[in-house]
């Protein structure tokens, strides 16, 4: 017989649950909050737990939750956007100086990175005048940007263009890598930054008006959903690719 790489479980009244944890500790309130999400009726197949599962809003972090017919916005989260890629460039490892604290530095000055708030202090993170090439992108994502505007006023003002092309804060990094070969690669892990927060963060709010609209219980108020078909559904999708979306531009 196969043996499988993950545990088995079957809520009660839910679809099966795959936990790819073994030898992982599992918080008991990351379990309660998978069998909550796996009570949900749109659940397609299994819901799918990863070793990293924590606890999150709602739904866990560290898990898949694929739904057919309807749509979580907790379950997507605020992270819209975020993402990890890697270029490789033409140089290799004995192109580089022995000592890479001046490449930190000239990557530190050249992309804005971190976040400061207070009165009458600019952002850190935030681009104070955009570089050409951002100004570029954003002409590119403004004309559907505008449309989603047009529906929901309230995501209009939220950190757009000056964050277009920043990198955000917590775990979010530029890294210098090697191959096997000797070959330098960029990689890249961005954060979602203003709009793409603000946008999940709103559709969250939005989908508990509806539910609490059409008197849906549900077994966590996170877990909030937008049936296929409804316009908020269609809106919510349609701003979720917009966040995902990369234009092509020449620097």
């Amino acid at each position: 017989m196969t043996q499988t790489t993950y545990e088995f479980h079957q809520p009660e009244g839910g679809a099966p649950i795959k936990m790819w944890t073994r030898g992982v500790p599992v918080e008991d309130e990351a379990r309660a909050q998978l069998a909550r999400a796996a009570q949900m009726p749109f659940i397609f197949k299994h819901v799918a737990a990863m070793p990293d599962v924590h606890v999150g809003i709602g739904a866990t972090v560290g898990s898949v939750i694929p739904t057919k017919g309807a749509v979580i916005p907790a379950a997507v989260g605020v992270d819209i956007g975020c993402g990890m890629m890697a270029a490789r460039t033409s140089l290799v490892a004995s192109d580089l100086p022995d000592n890479l604290a001046s490449i930190r530095s000239a990557i530190e000055a050249a992309v804005p990175h971190g976040r400061s708030v207070g009165r009458g202090k600019r952002d850190k993170g935030a681009w104070g005048e955009p570089p050409r090439v951002v100004v570029d992108a954003w002409a590119i994502l403004a004309e559907r940007f505008g449309r989603i505007v047009a529906k929901h006023p309230r995501l209009r003002n939220t950190n757009n263009l000056m964050h277009l092309g920043t990198l955000g804060t917590g775990n979010h990094f530029i890294e210098l890598c090697l191959d096997e070969e000797q070959r330098v690669w960029v990689m890249l892990h961005s954060g979602s930054r203003g709009v793409g927060n603000a946008i999940g963060t709103f559709f969250i709010e939005l989908a508990k008006q509806d539910m609490r609209k059409w008197h849906i219980n549900l077994p966590d108020q996170d877990l909030a959903y937008f049936p296929e078909g409804t316009d908020h559904f269609d809106d919510y999708v349609e701003a979720v690719e917009w966040c995902q979306w990369t234009p092509s531009v020449t620097s």
